[in-house]
């Protein structure tokens, strides 16, 4: 997948590199066939001018000119077009400076071409008719480049934001600039109206394009500046160029026509007037918009700075971040000169976050108002800004004079204080306050957005860690438990936290014993499920020496004493079946009392022996209070170890599952399998409780003598 994924990526990157080298290839194609009928057009006109002005008959016909100078601004019109129309990466004022540029070369080398006139010892090369007519040709060419480079710019320009209206338009005036162009190579004479018609509609559609001027507005103050530069040269360009082409063929012609004449020539006319209008126009338009620019950039530096606010929840990593952010915006935004964020953590713990100026100022600045008993300043009120210059000027040794300040509130309570301050006196005006409201109100939610978004992330790994406590909690458990021929195991546990205290499990001590053992620990979650593993290892450690169920529980309280604080305990029984004598030895530390039920006379009772919970009593004295119990087990005889979570489990009406609850589940099924046992009664308490949604763990192990 990856593999073709590349390879049309490659193909794609190919694709535009072949169409990249392939524009440039035809650009210079296009320039090579402008400057090749250039070329043609001087010599052609040359030697048609040379054989009439000496009544010779020339040997090229006099309409191959006209027909070169189409040709040439036909070639010049699409090596632009693919030059510059084509380069999407030039913004406004790069378009603008390209045709600066143009202009600029085309100028300066008609300038050069005239200053030959104004050389000692030119007089005679001048008034040659062949050196007028070739110097016409030359700037002919110059002009005519200058206006194809515009027009392509004015094109980009008038296209930004375009329409299916405006492509229509400019469609058809490109289709009239193409009509023209025709019909003056087919030289028709004696239709002077429709020369007239023609240049009268083109000029009509040039005008309507040239009121579009929708990128002025996208121009900042500099920009607007470096364009106004910009058009002015570019319409002083137009101005020389068409004043020298225009007196040279005078020069030429007098007043009559030449063979290639613009003058006369309505394409060339029509590029003229529509390059010039639309510099004119968009001159005017830029300039009347030059004093409205630094309110719309205002505006549009607060809307930025609004956005930023909003979106510092995503970007920053901390909170001071976000106070360093509303800082930093509510300065650029009202224009002020240094700025404070007073943050109150609680009643003796404030922070405060300067903009250019010290801490020292700010808290003078803080402690004078409070002297002056100010109000309405650094509190909410209904006009911040009233009378505070000559509170600040009563303050000596500080540069300011205006402040306004704002509450900052989060969920109702006041958080903060910012504080913007000026050199200057009543520097803060009523839409000011306004935008700096705004801000501080859009600062406080953002702000609690953040501590909520802490909070969650904070929740979500506090859960990643449940899980891993939980997983490690089922790790202590059994996954599989003991078995021999004289019984049958099942055991079932489920927390009612992520983690929890309950603890059972087993062990082979011998061919002949088998230890069990079934516990809960005090409280619940990951402190539970510690002590939980503490007594699997005491468990592990003490039941392989094949001690008996009181010495065990003697011995887990005294490590246990020194392991657990104050107010934990774990109540647990202890058992050791021997299938060789057919006995179960057991002690009981404080846990439920165990449900025996015994086949031979169909009876089940609950087995309430002494003893006190493991951690309760930390001295050598415990011993007195542990019993140590042994009963003979038959076939088909039921050992039920559980927990409290199983009997103390409660339905919709507060009613405890209860012993005589469980005692009557265990009877309804006493013919079937320890896991069917278990199943039976796990579900009678789902189904009593009626959620799964449970308030204590349940643990339970079954153990069906066989």
């Amino acid at each position: 997948m990856a593999f073709f994924v590349d390879r049309k990526q490659r193909n794609g990157a190919l694709i535009g590199v072949s169409d990249l080298m392939r524009i440039k290839a035809l650009t210079r194609l296009l320039f090579m066939i402008s400057g090749i009928a250039w070329v043609a057009l001087l010599f052609t006109d040359l030697s048609v001018v040379f054989s009439v002005k000496t009544n010779i008959e020339p040997d090229i016909p006099t309409w191959l000119p006209g027909l070169l100078f189409n040709l040439f601004l036909a070639a010049l019109y699409f090596f632009y077009k693919y030059r510059i129309d084509r380069d999407e990466l030039l913004n406004f004022v790069d378009l603008l400076w390209r045709v600066f540029a143009t202009g600029l070369v085309v100028t300066v080398i008609s300038l050069l071409i005239r200053l030959i006139d104004y050389l000692p010892g030119t007089t005679k090369l001048t008034s040659l008719f062949i050196y007028v007519e070739a110097n016409y040709i030359i700037n002919l060419g110059l002009i005519s480049g200058f206006l194809m480079a515009a027009y392509t710019v004015w094109k980009r320009l008038i296209l930004y934001q375009k329409s299916k209206w405006l492509l229509r338009l400019w469609s058809f005036f490109e289709g009239g600039l193409l009509v023209a162009l025709v019909y003056n190579s087919l030289e028709i004479e004696g239709l002077d109206w429709l020369n007239n018609v023609l240049l009268g509609v083109l000029i009509v559609i040039g005008l309507v394009l040239s009121a579009n001027m929708k990128w002025v507005a996208y121009l900042n103050f500099r920009q607007k500046w470096t364009s106004l530069l910009l058009l002015l040269l570019a319409i002083f360009y137009v101005m020389y160029l068409f004043y020298t082409a225009n007196a040279q063929a005078i020069s030429a012609f007098g007043e009559g026509s030449g063979y290639v004449d613009h003058r006369y020539h309505i394409f060339f006319q029509s590029l003229f007037i529509f390059v010039s209008v639309y510099s004119v126009f968009s001159f005017l338009v830029i300039l009347f918009n030059l004093p409205t620019t630094s309110v719309f950039e205002q505006k549009l530096e607060e809307v930025v700075n609004f956005q930023r606010i909003s979106q510092s929840i995503q970007t920053e990593q901390s909170e001071e971040s976000v106070y360093n952010i509303l800082l930093e915006t509510s300065v650029s935004t009202v224009f002020a000169d240094a700025a404070w964020l007073e943050i109150k953590n609680n009643d003796h713990d404030h922070r405060l976050f300067t903009y250019h100026i010290k801490e020292k100022e700010a808290h003078d600045i803080i402690d004078h108002l409070k002297k002056e008993h100010v109000t309405g300043i650094l509190e909410q009120s209904q006009d911040k800004t009233k009378n505070l210059s000559k509170h600040l000027s009563s303050l000596r040794g500080s540069r300011f004079r205006s402040i306004l300040a704002f509450p900052i509130y989060v969920k109702g309570e006041n958080i903060g204080t910012l504080a913007l301050l000026k050199e200057l006196s009543d520097g803060f005006n009523r839409e000011m306050t306004k935008i700096v409201s705004t801000f501080a109100n859009q600062a406080g939610i953002s702000i609690e957005n953040f501590r909520l978004l802490e909070e969650a992330l904070q929740s979500e790994r506090y859960k990643e860690e449940l899980k891993i406590a939980k997983t490690v909690q089922k790790s202590l458990l059994p996954q599989v438990l003991d078995q021999h021929g004289d019984f049958d195991l099942a055991a079932f546990s489920e927390s009612a936290d992520e983690v929890g205290g309950d603890y059972y499990d087993t062990l082979r001590i011998s061919e002949q014993q088998f230890a069990l053992i079934v516990a809960d620990v005090s409280g619940k979650g990951t402190t539970a499920a510690f002590h939980m593993s503490q007594m699997k290892g005491i468990f592990h450690s003490l039941a392989q020496n094949c001690i008996k169920p009181a010495e065990f529980m003697i011995r887990s309280n005294k490590a246990l004493a020194n392991c657990l604080e104050r107010g934990s305990f774990i109540s647990a029984t202890f058992f050791v079946i021997d299938t060789a004598t057919k006995e179960v030895s057991y002690s009981r530390a404080g846990h439920c009392p165990l449900l025996y039920y015994a086949a031979e006379n169909n009876s089940a009772v609950y087995l309430k022996d002494k003893g006190v919970a493991l951690g309760m009593v930390r001295n050598n004295g415990y011993e007195k209070f542990i019993e140590a119990h042994t009963f003979n087990y038959r076939p088909d005889d039921i050992m039920v170890l559980y927990t409290d979570g199983i009997t103390e489990a409660k339905n919709s009406k507060g009613d405890e599952f209860g012993y005589d609850r469980l005692l009557e589940v265990i009877v309804e099924v006493k013919d079937r399998s320890s896991r069917e046992i278990q199943e039976h009664l796990i579900n009678r308490l789902y189904a009593f409780t009626g959620t799964e949604n449970i308030n204590d763990d349940y643990t339970t192990m079954i153990v069906k003598f066989k």
